[in-house]
């Protein structure tokens, strides 16, 4: 009796059916393994790793994503949409330093929510083209962000937008030394920043409490250890029998 199990013994047009369905299936596993060990560990984590938390091959995951920025930019497509709608949203604040203040911090946010998305935000991926788009979408919105605010009287005038990417890798930074053992650091971190950023005598937001002593030490320590480096694995060779 013919299965679907036993691509082999089905017709040719069904066997490319069950292929493709397997092809999707995998791609699917495979982004959602990296989605998780993105956020949780960051972008250093090796493709191997990603391939064993999909349950499939090196040679599967290849096939499926050919370089590292294909998959970085299938993982954080809908979060680099998210980043610019964010700069949307504070365009359309009739009140052009709360949009700018709220902007600085729900960008500080989605990095604090997603390690992997830290480290995105902090580089760029010239060979993911779509990804790359929505960046350059949103940094020109930015400058009217800056223009608006700064027209406002609100923001410094020395400002420029490669502040917002110094802000940006000194939140990652900070979030990456914390995340473990004092994780709401980074908001103090944007509070001071905005302090920094306004004018004298514009409202800002109050400043977050400073974190637990025993807390920052811990982190202090962890940041202090060796970070680990990435080696082949004996198993992260490819399976050339596999054919999805």
């Amino acid at each position: 009796m013919t299965t679907a199990s036993d691509p082999g013994k089905l017709p040719a047009d069904q066997q490319g059916g069950e292929l493709r369905v397997d092809a999707e299936r995998n791609r699917a596993r495979i982004v959602a393994a990296a989605r998780a060990l993105f956020a949780r560990e960051g972008l250093g984590v090796s493709m191997a790793a990603v391939a064993r938390e999909a349950g499939v091959g090196k040679a599967t995951l290849s096939r499926r994503f050919a370089t590292r920025a294909e998959l970085i930019s299938a993982v954080f497509a809908d979060r680099m949409d998210a980043y610019a709608h964010a700069v949307d949203t504070a365009l359309a604040d009739p009140d052009p330093w709360h949009g700018f203040a709220g902007y600085v911090h729900a960008v500080c946010a989605m990095q604090a929510a997603d390690r992997g998305f830290a480290d995105v935000l902090t580089m760029t991926f010239p060979a993911a083209k779509a990804l790359e788009a929505r960046r350059a979408d949103a940094y020109h919105n930015f400058l009217e962000l800056i223009a608006r605010a700064k027209s406002s009287g609100h923001l410094d005038p020395e400002f420029t937008d490669q502040d917002l990417p110094i802000l940006l890798m000194a939140n990652a930074g900070v979030i990456a030394a914390t995340a473990d053992a004092a994780p709401d650091t980074w908001q103090r971190l944007v509070a001071y920043m905005l302090r920094a950023f306004a004018t004298p005598g514009t409202r800002t937001p109050p400043l977050p409490p400073a974190p637990n002593p025993r807390a920052l030490y811990r982190a202090m320590v962890r940041l202090g250890r060796p970070t680990p480096t990435f080696t082949p694995d004996n198993d992260d060779t490819a399976d050339e029998s596999e054919v999805i």
